[in-house]
């Protein structure tokens, strides 16, 4: 059983920068993949972010590649999402979620948090 807290949403102008963090129970985290998803008003969740258990491997999806990067800490039983250059459509609920396989979908995740909200303004 693995419980997430994410924290750091806020508003921002656009250009500007945020970090999101999640903090994971239990003494297991390494063993999981973490993930970055992102909801907007309206839409369906999509993907974000995701980062293997030993933080070797990293995914991103095409619409943050280069402004975005997640990085984890296991010392700390935290991951990241580092968001820089932000724009109006980042806007969006982000959760991060926890799965024992490295994955983009959000089907495979066996474990959520409860989100936190980003908005930037135009």
């Amino acid at each position: 059983q693995v419980q997430l807290v994410e924290s750091g949403g806020g508003l921002v102008q656009a250009g500007g920068s945020l970090r999101l963090s999640c903090a994971a129970s239990g003494r297991t985290f390494s063993r999981y993949a973490m993930g970055w998803f992102r909801q907007a008003p309206g839409k369906e969740r999509e993907f974000v972010a995701a980062i293997s258990g030993g933080g070797d491997r990293t995914y991103y999806a095409d619409s943050v590649k280069g402004r975005f990067t997640i990085s984890r800490d296991n010392a700390k039983n935290t991951v990241y999402l580092q968001m820089n250059s932000l724009k109006p459509e980042d806007t969006a609920v982000y959760y991060c979620a926890a799965d024992q396989t490295l994955s983009s979908s959000s089907y495979e995740y066996d474990y959520w948090g409860q989100g936190t909200q980003v908005t930037v303004s135009s």
